[in-house]
């Protein structure tokens, strides 16, 4: 009897809980927890079987050209079934799909390239839905605040939508706003996408990234207030004022909500529109030149780093002096190093320079990485394979068979990767992901193979740890000696950076390349 009752009390409460969900939705079907989740649970089953039916119902030759390409097939339909969950979720699905989108050293490529159409192509919500959000949130009409608002919009995103429009008062901004359902909908998300990667790590031993379950669960409500993202413009314009072609858009705090940012609008071309660069006779080294100093000081010397530079969130243009403007959008999710992690990062890459690999090794350990994992760990910092590593990556030209080689011994390595992820400092996970985002710009423009990008890194890295050095020193004497020796160091890496491009490029390019 009692048994009974419990189970025509739970179904009576999980009956009630679905209508009260719908009715708090606007009886939207997709809103509900239960069908996200059966729906998500259908898609891992589907996949699952998708891998034990078309390639592991045999045992192959890993060294079969038929067996590469019959996974390379499977990969793609299991990648594109991922996809198709993703657009119908949406929210906190795509921005997962997003971070898959850029994990070029640790997924098969196949899902990599399927998953990059969410960094710019994410579904949209009807304008209405985005009218409701701004009544509940400013206590005011569409129509009393806007004098025109545009139905398309500039861009789409896995949280937010942004329209242009014409405020009363005649300025033109830029509005962005949640989607509606994506806070309601975000914790029962994330546990579904928790257990749905633990479910496939039992498939497919070598998946293990609980990390970016993680990591998820704690950006997700930093990246939910829009407020939040609205202080970060302000405390990153300010940072970086010295920038006269930095654009950061200003904000109207007396509009804006955790979930609506009304912003000034910037026009410009994505810095992957390799057609609008080409039409206003933009130079991509200039491009390429200036987010790479942008990024170092961000990552080496001020620790307030922008970690999502998809190239939907970075436009370019000329201004009325027809000086080459960087337009930084989307502030909501920023990594905050420390300065510790700073000075370690630093002699990192200083030794990676010098391919000095007890000093790889020895930092490496600082940020967490044991033993002869450091190889492949200054592998996924660099996106250089170890042969080019140990020659100088500063001396070994990127080409596209570099990249071919990476891509197809990913699955060689994926279990150590894997280790490296679960082991390394958790600030370093989101610089890899801004690495990588910033390396795919680069490849796109054509400017991997400038000798500014490792001038400017090396400087600041050499900064860093020279500050951290004079951090501990406590007479004036011993910090002025550091000094000196920092501004030593900065004259022996230009002329040493003035040598290679002139090598590499000739008196004129290499002129221009550095100056």
């Amino acid at each position: 009897m009692f048994k009974r009752l419990l189970t025509h009390s739970l179904l009576g409460a999980s009956v009630i809980g679905t209508a009260l969900s719908l009715r708090t939705n606007d009886y939207d079907l997709n809103s509900v927890g239960a069908i996200r989740l059966m729906r998500s649970a259908v898609a891992v089953v589907d996949v699952a079987l998708l891998y034990k039916q078309k390639l592991y119902y045999k045992d192959w030759d890993k060294n079969d050209p038929e067996y590469k390409v019959q996974k390379s097939k499977v990969h793609t339909l299991a990648a594109e079934r991922l996809l198709e969950l993703i657009c119908t979720n949406k929210g906190v699905y795509i921005k997962v799909g997003q971070h898959i989108g850029a994990l070029d050293y640790l997924l098969p490529k196949e899902f990599v390239q399927t998953m990059k159409v969410l960094h710019s192509n994410a579904p949209q919500n009807p304008v209405e839905d985005l009218f409701k959000v701004i009544r509940q949130d400013l206590n005011i009409n569409s129509e009393d605040l806007f004098d025109h608002f545009e139905k398309e919009p500039l861009g789409t995103a896995s949280l937010a939508q942004v329209h242009k429009a014409t405020l009363k008062t005649g300025e033109v901004v830029a509005v962005k706003v949640q989607h509606p359902y994506v806070k309601g909908n975000s914790r029962v998300d994330m546990k579904t996408m928790e257990v749905a990667v633990k479910v496939l790590a039992l498939i497919f031993p070598d998946f293990k990234v609980q990390w970016l379950v993680d990591e998820s669960k704690k950006n997700l409500p930093i990246e939910l207030d829009f407020l939040n993202e609205g202080r970060n413009a302000e405390k990153v314009a300010a940072q970086f004022d010295k920038y006269q072609w930095l654009r950061v858009p200003k904000i109207y705090w007396e509009l804006s909500s955790p979930r609506v940012l009304v912003m000034e609008y910037l026009e410009g071309g994505q810095v992957n529109d390799l057609k609008y660069i080409q039409n206003n006779n933009i130079d991509p080294l200039t491009i390429s030149n200036r987010l790479g100093q942008l990024y170092s000081e961000m990552i080496f010397n001020t620790g307030f780093v922008h970690s999502d530079p998809h190239p939907g969130n970075i436009l370019v243009r000329k201004n009325p002096k027809q000086d080459v403007e960087i337009i930084l959008l989307d502030h909501g999710l920023y990594a905050n190093l420390t300065d510790k992690f700073r000075f370690n990062y630093s002699k990192l890459w200083l030794s990676i320079l010098n391919v000095d690999r007890d000093s790889m090794q020895k930092y490496s350990e600082n940020l967490g990485i044991k033993g002869n994992l450091y190889g492949l760990f200054a592998c996924m910092v660099t996106g250089r394979p170890w042969e080019t590593v140990v020659r100088g990556v500063n001396k070994v030209k990127y080409t596209k068979e570099e990249k071919d080689t990476l891509q197809n011994n990913t699955s060689l390595v994926l279990p150590h990767i894997s280790d490296v992820l679960e082991q390394v400092d958790r600030q370093m996970l989101l610089i890899l992901k801004t690495n990588d985002l910033i390396r795919g710009i680069e490849s796109t423009l054509r400017t991997q193979n400038r000798m500014t990008a490792f001038w400017v890194m090396s400087k600041c890295c050499l900064h860093s740890s020279f500050t951290e050095e004079k951090s501990r020193r406590t007479t004036r004497t011993a910090r002025l000696a550091i000094i000196l020796r920092e501004k030593w160091e900065i004259f022996k890496l230009n002329i040493y950076y003035l040598y290679l491009s002139l090598i590499n490029f000739g008196l004129v390019a290499a002129f221009r390349e550095l100056l």
